[in-house]
């Protein structure tokens, strides 16, 4: 099929079919996809995790988390949803292979972790 030849379908399309149904058909088709890339770019900021996304969806690379051992003031569980002092027995119950560090409590808040109440000092 050439160019000429699709316009040439386009043209007999927009002669059978009303005006005012193309143009509302344009709009309904072009806010489905305005909405559908909008959730999907909500999603990939971590705006839309609900309770199965992961917390640390959105948070900048550049950010000052560390997966390293020991280097923060702060440890959370990469798939919890709470932050611990390093001494704590929540601390202790996380792998190496699954601690992510954080320098500060607000880090590790705008990761998405909450403080965790069994752990007194936070």
């Amino acid at each position: 099929m050439t160019i000429s030849d699709a316009k040439e379908k386009c043209k007999s399309l927009a002669s059978r079919v009303p005006r005012d149904v193309l143009i509302i058909a344009i709009l309904i088709l072009a806010s489905s996809a305005s909405f559908g890339l909008g959730y999907m770019a909500g999603r990939d900021a971590g705006q839309g995790t609900g309770s199965g996304g992961s917390p640390l969806a959105g948070v900048a690379s550049d950010s000052p988390i560390t997966v390293s051992s020991a280097t923060g003031r702060f440890v959370a569980s990469k798939s919890g949803t709470k932050y611990y002092l390093p001494g704590c027995a929540g601390a202790d119950r996380i792998s190496d292979a699954n601690k992510v560090w954080f320098t500060s409590s607000s880090v590790a808040r705008a990761a998405g972790y909450e403080p965790a109440e069994n752990c007194s000092g936070l």
